[in-house]
């Protein structure tokens, strides 16, 4: 989860060096003086290509380049994957261009992309190299689309769409920290030069976010006043935590060299970083005093328009709003139908579904104890599911990977307007692990029997497991990932858990993956109800609360969550409910033939991809099946 800051490699400048860099941070970035060049548009690969006919060789040769053509404005991503070496070790260096320049010229990047995978031959290749070309043109057009709309911050290949590009969940403020701290290298002396070079960048991609929120502003784009409120207290925890957070990862560090950087990055934080996020804060104050409390996107200038655009990007769909928000209590309703006979046979058997989970929350004996003892219980609890997950997964696929994993507590000043956790592959090269981030602002987010579900969802056989297969697919494949997919994966994984015994012994368990499932069904109803039914901030949570039993601490991130990402809240049941329907339409068409493992495993290796893509693996999964 690299942050995604767009823009070209900078240039290497001899006669600026870094300490005339330090003596001049203050009032103007010295950084934003730094020249940019254009994007590099490699001619030649690494090696180790499969061999071929030369039409399979010409089209590897070119989905590489455009993989490494799209890194070029998203260096810090490169960096995530691990492919920032050899010719590309500059980008270690660099975030790229910053601000509407580099906004700009990805965006022109992009088109050029979308056009030359439009008009490059189908003839000779393979059926993943034709994927390959549908899955660059999917994700690269949609983000054109998307570029094209006045304001916003796109994610390319990616799931954080956001209408605000400074807000209580998006930023460099946010993002910087984490990517300092666990995916910046220093892992040998000649990483401590790129971590200072990277570091001097930051003020000025601050500096470029403002400026992208000052000109919204001016457009009549005002964030929400409550999701104001929230990036407001963060961004002043992020200045009370900035020398941590940037000189940090050097002070604690045994290289030769990083103790004794580690006052420059002091000085880079206090003269730069410190005054850009100075700046970004009073901008956002300004904001505050015009703001309103009108949740939805529909209340912003081309408001419409934009949630149009965040659906389909999320979902992958062209399915509009009316017919989410109907399949959403449709689908909710069946998993209450579900849940209802195992509330019985616990001794929950009056009031709705919803009234009785919220009894179940308040039940001792399936808390965690308050603060850091609780917080011991948590670790403990995952450790546990964790092992017996992964003794599991051969009945479950015919292909296995051992994934490197950690298990991380969200950095402090995030945890407040984060989720109750996210996961993530590490990189490509295997150097950085997958982690499975938690919140752990308080126990009270989680309980015994939904922190499995939790931690099957986000970790294995979830987002880190599907991801760890995406990495060893050809380059752009690992880059370019679908909200849709990589949502309905893991609640499908989360499903896998179920019927390989998860909650064998412990029903009550079970309640915790359906209430996850019918959590999911309630984000299509609140996500569409905001933001093209007008609902207020107060129904989303109350929708959830009543109907689905969800705890008031979790829901009341969550729906501020859907209010700074359109659209995004309704990938992941769409997803799921395709990925059972293409399961069904595999077991009805090979009958004996069929084989869960098979399916599994197919469907992991057919990759990241729009629903539609992922409908034509299951196809080629089915006519292998039957011979």
């Amino acid at each position: 989860m690299a942050p995604r800051h767009t823009g070209g490699m900078r240039e290497t400048n001899t006669d600026f060096t870094r300490r005339q860099a330090l003596a001049g941070l203050g009032g103007v970035s010295a950084i934003a003086l730094l020249p940019a060049c254009a994007a590099s548009r490699p001619e030649s690969i690494a090696p180790g290509l499969p061999s071929g006919s030369a039409a399979a060789n010409a089209a590897d040769t070119k989905l590489e380049q455009i993989a490494y053509r799209m890194l070029a404005h998203e260096p810090g991503r490169a960096t995530g994957l691990g492919v920032d070496t050899g010719k590309y070790a500059a980008w270690r260096s660099t975030f790229g261009t910053p601000g509407e320049a580099g906004r700009a010229a990805y965006a022109a990047s992009l088109k050029d992309m979308v056009a030359e995978v439009r008009a490059y031959p189908q003839d000779g290749l393979t059926s993943d190299q034709q994927i390959g070309f549908e899955v660059i043109e999917t994700a690269f057009s949609r983000a054109v689309e998307g570029m094209a709309l006045p304001y916003g911050d796109v994610a390319v290949g990616s799931w954080r769409n956001a209408p605000y590009v400074v807000i209580q969940n998006v930023g460099a403020y946010i993002d910087m920290p984490r990517f300092f701290s666990s995916t910046q290298p220093l892992a040998t002396a000649d990483d401590v030069g790129p971590y200072l070079d990277r570091l001097m960048e930051v003020p000025a991609i601050l500096d470029g976010e403002r400026e992208r929120i000052e000109a919204a502003r001016g457009m009549g784009v005002v964030p929400p006043a409550f999701l104001l409120d929230k990036a407001i207290a963060q961004m002043q925890a992020s200045l009370a935590e900035a020398k941590a957070s940037y000189a940090g990862p050097l002070e604690t560090s045994d290289l030769a060299g990083a103790k004794s950087a580690a006052p420059q990055a002091a000085q880079i934080a206090a003269r730069g970083i410190v005054p850009a996020l100075e700046r970004q804060l009073a901008e956002l104050k300004t904001q505050r005093a015009q703001a309103k409390d009108a949740a939805g996107i529909a209340a912003q200038p081309m408001g419409e328009e934009y949630y149009a655009w965040a659906l389909g990007a999320s979902t992958t769909t062209n399915l509009t709003p009316d017919e989410i928000h109907r399949q959403g209590l449709a689908e909710l309703d069946e998993l209450h139908a579900q849940m209802n006979p195992i509330l019985r046979k616990i001794g929950y058997s009056k009031g709705s579904v919803g009234e009785r989970m919220r009894g179940l929350a308040e039940d001792p004996r399936y808390q965690f104890a308050q603060g850091d003892p609780g917080r011991k219980e948590i670790f403990a609890f995952i450790d546990e599911r964790l092992a017996w997950i992964k003794a599991q997964m051969p009945r479950a696929f015919t292909q296995v990977v051992n994934p490197r994993l950690e298990v991380v507590r969200l950095p402090l000043s995030e945890e407040p307007g984060a989720p109750g956790a996210y996961g993530g592959a590490g990189s490509k090269d295997g150097s950085i692990p997958g982690r499975f981030w938690i919140n752990l602002r308080t126990t009270d987010l989680h309980r015994r029997y939904d922190l499995a579900d939790l931690t099957f969802h986000e970790s294995i056989p979830g987002h880190v497991w599907e991801g760890e297969f995406s990495n060893r697919l050809p380059l752009i494949r690992s880059i370019l990932a679908f909200n849709a997919f990589s949502e309905g994966w893991a609640l499908y994984a989360e499903q896998i858990a179920d019927e390989l015994g998860a909650y064998e012994g412990f029903e009550v368990g079970r309640l915790g993956f359906l209430q996850s499932l019918a959590f999911r069904a309630c984000r299509l109803v609140v996500d569409t109800g905001l933001h093209s039914k007008q609902w207020t901030r107060e129904q989303g949570r109350q929708f959830f609360v009543e109907r689905n039993g969800s705890k008031v601490e979790e829901v009341a991130s969550e729906v501020d969550r859907y209010c700074s990402w359109p659209g995004q809240a309704c990938g992941y049941k769409i997803g799921h409910s395709q990925i059972l329907r293409q399961r069904e339409r595999a077991q009805n068409e090979l009958g004996d033939q069929y084989d869960f493992r098979a399916f599994n495993t197919a469907l992991v290796l057919g990759g990241n991809a729009p629903l539609s893509v992922m409908a034509n693996t299951v196809s080629r999964y089915i006519a292998s099946a039957k011979g």
